[in-house]
């Protein structure tokens, strides 16, 4: 069968599906789950250690690399059982790839042996963005896919023109339809030069992999930076990749004619650490992180270290205690790494609610970002949004209310308001936090934080 006529049958297989009602149930029990609450009592200091996870924002394309191989790509220090990596477990088992996971080693094997299809349908594609990084490595691999578009976000437009751009200037044929991009590359994709609009770092990311089996050489400029790329770039050149540039602005990629399996190490989560760091600041205490990079980090410890958190770190952990100092405002503004991350920013404007004088944030990465700013307000915190800024002026003590997360770092962010607040917090709709964070109950509970989750058969 033609790469053409596979498209067209798996678009019927679609429309079949979707007009029988044979697609998946809506509403999993993972999904329920998602509806439980947390529920929080401030005014305990944090104290002992964390074990910091592996990065969800790394695990994601490096499962996907799996699709360049036939042989095992094993990943170590995984973050197993976050709703992100079973989202996309599915979307790969879908593409035929064996998943399975053991939670107890932290660890994920993934197998691409051979697939009957070339298909990530929009049911399982719409529950995550990174669910598009299927596209490159399909379109490397076997020379066609057909991707659902991954839809909107909270948070804001993210837009995969970049990705789309660049496989077409490898030689992909690209087409939009019904939702759905189908692309094509008869020949296999050949090497080019791609100079990104704006730093991406999901297009960065399918790029990259797309170029380790293209014919040739291909140059990625103005490329992301993130540790996360680095993380894959290296798992790719364990599995045979020849890739020079890694945590610079221009990557270079020869293309290879196969790759094999490999094993590798998933590196720590940046945004965790940081998550904790900020909590420290504001609950008081010592926390030792451990496996913590601090050179991820950078643009975080500065604003940290001038509001009054002590940081250092120790072989592979950090150390972060504030004891007695008051808490000084500051100002951030987000930008790409190695800029201050969007993703902890609002973690850092709940910080910032307790800060004597006031602060500002600003956020140029995502136009919705400050949604987690009114339910802040429900807790008696004083913050005034203007555009893409936000002033926080510090207020004596935050007030426990209930409260809704609205994306992933919102959620967390409520937590740690939580910790700080007089009384009781409760926190709806957690299957945002259940995206990004694994068993953060019990890891703030080990360090003496009065939180709890309930389930929702338990709720009244």
């Amino acid at each position: 069968m033609s790469a053409e006529a596979k498209i067209i049958s798996l678009a019927q297989t679609d429309a079949a599906q979707i007009a029988s009602g044979s697609t998946p149930e809506s509403a999993t029990s993972a999904e329920k789950s998602g509806m439980d609450q947390i529920k929080v009592k401030g005014g305990n200091r944090l104290n002992g250690t964390i074990e910091i996870s592996g990065a969800k924002n790394a695990a994601l394309p490096l499962m996907c690399a799996c699709l360049l191989t036939d042989e095992p790509l094993n990943l170590s220090n995984a973050p197993t059982t976050l709703r992100d990596i079973r989202t996309l477990s599915a979307v790969l088992e879908s593409l035929d790839v064996t998943v399975s996971a053991n939670p107890e080693l932290k660890l994920i094997s993934l197998k691409s042996e051979k697939t009957s299809t070339c298909y990530a349908p929009y049911d399982l594609v719409r529950k995550m963005r990174a669910s598009v990084l299927v596209l490159g490595p399909l379109l490397a691999r076997f020379g066609v896919a057909k991707v659902s578009l991954p839809g909107g976000c909270a948070i804001g437009t993210r837009p995969v023109d970049l990705h789309l751009k660049a496989l077409e200037q490898m030689g992909a044929t690209i087409k939009l339809e019904g939702g759905y991009i189908f692309a094509e590359a008869k020949d296999g994709l050949k090497g080019a030069v791609v100079e990104f609009a704006k730093v991406s770092v999901g297009a960065t990311e399918n790029i990259l992999m797309a170029a380790t089996l293209a014919k040739g050489t291909t140059v990625l400029k103005n490329a992301a930076k993130e540790p996360e790329i680095i993380d894959l770039g290296e798992c790719l050149i364990s599995m045979g990749a020849k890739i020079e540039g890694l945590g610079t602005s221009e990557i270079t990629i020869t293309g290879v004619e196969k790759l094999p399996g490999t094993t590798h190490a998933v590196v720590a989560d940046r945004i965790e650490t940081g998550t904790w760091m900020i909590a420290v600041a504001l609950t008081g205490g010592d926390v030792r992180l451990k496996g913590a990079n601090i050179d991820h980090l950078t643009a975080l410890v500065g604003p940290l270290e001038a509001a009054g958190l002590k940081i250092s770190q120790d072989d592979q952990d950090i150390l972060v205690s504030r004891n007695g100092t008051p808490l000084k405002g500051t100002d951030i503004m987000t930008e790409p790494y190695p800029g201050f991350p969007t993703d902890l920013q609002a973690q850092f404007m709940t910080m910032l609610t307790l800060c004597m004088g006031a602060g500002m944030v600003t956020e140029t990465i995502f136009e919705n970002r400050f949604m987690h700013v009114p339910e802040l307000g429900r807790m008696g915190a004083d913050i005034t949004t203007q555009g893409n800024s936000a002033i926080i002026r510090g207020v004596s003590g935050l007030r426990g209310a209930e409260v809704m997360a609205t994306d992933l770092r919102a959620s967390v962010s409520l937590i740690l308001a939580g910790l700080v607040a007089s009384g009781e917090t409760t926190i709806n709709r957690i299957y945002h936090l259940d995206r990004g964070y694994e068993n953060i109950v019990d890891k703030l509970c080990a360090c003496g934080a009065d939180i709890e989750r309930i389930p929702v058969s338990l709720q009244e």
